[in-house]
């Protein structure tokens, strides 16, 4: 696979996403950071939705739930370069009916090169990081050349 360098916008799309033990964790989070988030495009699954509004105010772009398919709805935004972040608080300890879903959703993630937080200590890093709120250069699949290559 070929690679190419873009660059994000200050001003990121940010997908937030937590298992249900872990909602009261990243809507604590998210209050504690608030002022900081509501600068960006924020996306979350239905019921994580939902509840980031109503307990911690801010606007959410609102996806169905994970189980449902949100998961993958977000899986299919970051394939789109839709996504430049994600903050997603899961339980390691909890078996998830979705689980391939989730592990899809990580593996996109990987594969398009966004900065992941799974806990509040990643999260803590990359809120306070320079390049939280900065254009941000970064490496992805090349897909128009490997289109090119398969022909």
């Amino acid at each position: 696979m070929n690679y190419k360098q873009v660059t994000t916008a200050a001003n990121k799309n940010i997908a937030l996403v937590a298992h249900d033990n872990m909602k009261a964790a990243l809507i604590d989070w998210c209050k504690q950071h608030k002022q900081q988030l509501i600068k960006h495009r924020l996306f979350a699954t239905g019921t994580t939705g939902a509840q980031l509004e109503q307990q911690a105010g801010l606007d959410i772009n609102k996806l169905i739930s994970g189980p449902l398919g949100g998961d993958q709805q977000i899986g299919a935004l970051i394939t789109e370069q839709e996504i430049d972040m994600m903050i997603f608080f899961w339980d390691p300890l909890e078996a998830q009916p979705h689980d391939p879903d989730v592990k899809a959703l990580l593996r996109l993630a990987a594969v398009w090169n966004i900065p992941v937080a799974c806990n509040i200590s990643t999260a803590d890093m990359l809120i306070t990081s320079q390049l939280f709120n900065a254009p941000m250069q970064k490496q992805i699949p090349d897909y128009d050349a490997y289109l090119t290559t398969r022909t």
